[in-house]
């Protein structure tokens, strides 16, 4: 079983620098649709067999694009929404902004993980939908030859992926520089749990490894 780990296309919130990880505004730009065919067209080769998204509009529309190139059905699902940002929703003001960097340091840097926005999520929140949803997987998939992919955002990643992907911590994806539009990030499910295969497609042995899984 293997688990791909996708980041929606360029949205128009991304254009606009607006914090929107609720509900069904800011579509793809034409260039983030271009991404997300481009995307699903890498995936051909891939044999995807089940399509998940996030319920965030920029998300649904990568995994439609995905999911109509390749002909597999798709499903959304709270686990995979970006961290929820509280007040700061909606805003693209340099205090809502910096609100954002102070959380994100919080949590990817000095392990505060009760912080949060006002109304907002914790780090332990966001864990609690998105590790039991990758866990589910795994069970029900462990044993078979499914190629999963999993449509979602760049924040989600990078306080997540280090909790289900043995083999990566945040300095690693520090080191890698993010998680940009489209990147595609590959797991395999192996007695050793799940592990990095691939990042931005690029085998992990090729890439600079981090030194432990992060414990949070």
């Amino acid at each position: 079983m293997k688990i791909f780990f996708a980041r929606h296309g360029e949205s128009l919130a991304n254009i606009m620098h607006i914090i929107s990880n609720r509900g069904l505004r800011y579509p793809l730009t034409q260039k983030g649709r271009e991404q997300a065919s481009a995307l699903a067209h890498r995936l051909e080769s891939r044999s995807i067999s089940h399509i998940y998204s996030s319920p965030v509009l920029r998300a649904i529309e990568t995994a439609v694009i995905a999911a109509n190139l390749l002909g597999v059905e798709y499903e959304i699902t709270e686990a995979l929404r970006e961290y929820d940002m509280g007040l700061m929703e909606g805003r693209g003001d340099r205090e809502a902004w910096n609100q954002w960097q102070q959380l994100f340091d919080d949590w990817s840097k000095r392990q505060l993980w009760d912080r949060r926005i006002e109304d907002g999520e914790t780090f332990h929140d966001v864990k609690k939908r998105f590790v039991p949803f990758i866990e589910r997987l795994i069970g029900q998939h462990q044993n078979e030859e499914a190629n999963i992919l999993c449509m979602a955002h760049g924040g989600l990643y990078w306080m997540m992926l280090p909790q289900v992907l043995k083999n990566i911590n945040t300095d690693f994806i520090n080191q890698q520089k993010g998680i940009q539009h489209t990147s595609l990030i590959v797991s395999e499910w192996t007695p050793n749990g799940l592990l990095c295969t691939e990042w931005n497609e690029v085998p992990i042995d090729q890439a600079e490894q981090g030194v432990g899984n992060v414990q949070n």
